[in-house]
């Protein structure tokens, strides 16, 4: 494991630029370093490769602040997410300029505890003991740019994911020490990037019982390895199956509270409409919303790409993912005909509930057309719908996939 013990990594800032300093253990002293472009598979999709510190190229939708996007051919690698290759999600233009590893501290408080403190990181690692979960991390738009007819929002594709292992302390074993009162109704959680072009502080809320489950984390390492500073070093809040913008980086400041937080990033923020599909008809403005929450059921493809040629008369050896909100994955199914038959996939190992799930399907492709699709189901019976709903935001997009390939 790499250690976070006296180490100091640095942003410094200026004209959106990312630059480790000399005295930070970064693998690069400049900046982002142009690598290249992609066109995504969406309208408007070009987009810029670019190589910021501890990262390999990633896709740009936004360089200040940091917006990056996970090259698709990153998730036929394997079920984890390699940290170089995570998608990177900030709101905030003002980043932290330094963060002391071991001596930044999270500032524990608010009217419903009676024990108000501050813990240093180090004192996180050495004073509690830590859990280790796999769990996936999706932005809220994630897939926004392939909505019909288009909303406004960062143009995301289908790379804003990531799944790694996370190693951290649960949530409650912090909050026990602070003495939550009977009051105590949400949990605020804050940190250390900062509004310079509106919006507001980012601040996101938790009800009690959620951030007392014993699965909310505050997250040290990911993937063996001490946090990117992009995503979220030295500590950030890790929410299994709920979307990212609840897995607050560079976390400094939580607290405990005896009413409901009305903050900018919770209201009007990441709202979904509040019905069962959390969709409305294209066009329309939905009649009351709620908070976004776990994820819906996902699947992909990742081992062949839409408008792929392939050998007509060959096995065709076809794998990807699948994920929920935290029930598991309990079957996927697999269509060559663009859904007029389906099969059973082959699930692969299952590393819990809140990971990706791999699976695997072949078949010998005749010459012609052919509209892959997969369907996954969870355990509780919840699946993906065959057509795609539609919201305002362009949250929570989880349609059936087509990948049309050419087998010739």
């Amino acid at each position: 494991m790499n250690s976070i013990r006296n180490t100091r990594r640095r942003l410094l800032g200026g004209a959106g630029a990312l630059t480790a300093s000399a005295l930070a253990p970064w693998p690069l002293k400049a900046a982002a370093q142009a690598a290249g472009s992609v066109d995504l598979p969406l309208a408007n999709g070009h987009r810029l490769l670019a190589k910021y510190p501890e990262k390999r190229p990633l896709i740009v939708l936004t360089s200040r602040p940091p917006q990056l996007e996970t090259p698709w051919e990153v998730f036929n690698e394997g079920v984890i997410t390699p940290n170089d290759a995570f998608f990177v999600r900030y709101h905030n233009a003002g980043l932290p300029f330094s963060v002391d590893g071991d001596a930044h501290a999270i500032k524990i408080g608010g009217n419903a505890v009676a024990k108000p403190y501050a813990l240093t990181v180090a004192e996180l690692r050495s004073q509690f003991k830590p859990v280790d979960l796999v769990a996936v991390n999706q932005c809220s738009g994630n897939s926004r740019g392939h909505f019909e007819p288009r909303v406004t929002g960062g143009q995301l594709s289908n790379g804003a994911m990531g799944n790694a292992r996370w190693v951290g302390v649960p949530l409650k074993d912090v909050l026990a020490r602070a003495e939550p009162k009977n009051t105590a109704r949400q949990v605020t959680f804050d940190g250390l990037d900062q509004a310079l072009f509106g919006g507001g502080d980012f601040v996101k809320a938790l009800e009690m019982g959620h951030a007392m489950d014993g699965e909310v984390m505050i997250a040290f390492q990911m993937n063996g390895a001490d946090l990117p500073m992009l995503n979220g070093f030295p500590v950030r809040l890790v929410v299994p199956g709920h979307y990212g913008t609840y897995w607050v980086k560079h976390l400094s400041a939580i607290e405990v509270i005896d009413n409901s937080f009305e903050g900018f990033w919770m209201r009007p923020g990441y709202r979904v409409p509040d019905n069962d599909c959390a969709c409305v008809p294209p066009g329309t403005a939905p009649a009351a919303t709620r908070p976004i929450g776990r994820f819906n059921v996902r699947s992909f493809i990742t081992s062949v790409n839409d408008g792929a040629r392939v050998s007509a008369g060959q096995p065709l050896a076809v794998r990807g993912i699948a994920f929920d909100g935290g029930q598991g994955i309990r079957e996927v199914a697999w269509s060559a005909d663009g859904g007029q038959s389906w099969r059973g996939a082959k699930l692969g190992e299952d590393l819990g509930r809140y990971s990706f799930r791999e699976f695997t399907f072949g078949f010998t492709p005749q010459a012609g057309a052919h509209d892959l699709r997969v369907r996954a189901w969870n355990r509780s019976g919840q699946s993906q719908p065959m057509e795609a709903l539609w919201q305002p935001a362009g949250y929570m997009r989880n349609v059936v996939e087509s990948v049309k390939i050419m087998a010739a």
